[in-house]
């Protein structure tokens, strides 16, 4: 994988670790971003957790990738930030969300740039991945 594309993909990774430790360190400013309440109780710990989690997973994934040259790694934070791109698009279309096209345009490019590297390794071969 050439430099230039090693660190392209070295920013969502970025993006997704700050927003994580965001959602750690300073919550509130991290609910308002997404256009969020920071809830109460038991359902703040939830959404606390999972954003978190959603945000570092993708950002971990995305650094052992571009460390160990595995494009499964890759490919794993590309189809989740997608997926989430998708059904923000399909909550707009069916339950009458709103359509934050500020939301949706990054999770687009960063699944983008995320393929776009993992197509630049080597596939791996079926013995190497046992």
């Amino acid at each position: 994988m050439s430099n230039v594309i090693r660190a392209l993909a070295l920013l969502p990774a970025l993006a997704f670790l700050f927003t994580g430790l965001s959602w750690l360190t300073q919550p509130e400013s991290a609910a308002a971003s997404l256009g969020l309440p920071l809830l109460d109780g038991v359902a703040r710990s939830s959404q606390i957790g999972d954003m978190a989690a959603f945000f570092l997973s993708c950002s971990f994934m995305t650094f052992i990738g571009l460390i160990t040259n595995k494009r499964i790694w890759l490919l794993a934070p590309a189809m989740i930030v997608g997926l989430t791109a998708i059904f923000r698009i399909l909550a707009w279309l069916l339950h009458d969300a709103a359509l934050p096209m500020n939301l949706i345009a990054p999770e687009i490019i960063f699944s983008l740039i995320l393929l776009l590297a993992a197509s630049r390794l080597p596939q791996e071969s079926q013995q190497q991945e046992r």
